[in-house]
């Protein structure tokens, strides 16, 4: 059985960053599979802290914001890529998930997500009798 995981913003799968009025957002790379019993999206997330990380489930609907402070303020950089600002990911899920179990991991700049399916989408095992 195949879980129906789209994303919501158009993107194409790259990181990249896009000008929105006076702030920079990103839009980080995920990976995505799916065992029996869940959706797993792993996802780059550099610099981002747990305490700036909000994500959300609401009506199929997986939302991932995150943001980046700048590390140094008294810096004037001769150049820079490393990014600060915003980081956003949306995705539209065509599965029951079991919200109450939904969890999420940050580490090393790394989100991992595990979106449990609801019982009534897992496959089973029919069982057969013979009579």
């Amino acid at each position: 059985m195949t879980t129906t995981l789209t994303e919501t913003k158009n993107g194409n799968g790259m990181s990249h960053a896009e000008t929105t009025r006076d702030a920079t957002t990103y839009c980080p790379r995920f990976d995505i599979w799916e065992t029996e019993d869940e959706l797993v999206l792993y996802g780059d997330m550099p610099g981002v802290t747990p305490e700036n990380l909000d994500i959300h489930y609401e009506n199929g609907q997986l939302g991932i914001h995150g943001k980046v402070c700048p590390r140094h303020d008294d810096i004037k950089f001769s150049y820079g890529e490393y990014g600060i600002g915003d980081y956003h990911r949306s995705f539209t899920v065509g599965e029951a998930i079991n919200a109450e179990k939904i969890s999420a991991e940050l580490k090393h700049g790394v989100l991992t997500l595990h979106l449990p399916k609801s019982e009534k989408v897992k496959p089973r095992k029919i069982e057969i009798k013979s009579g």
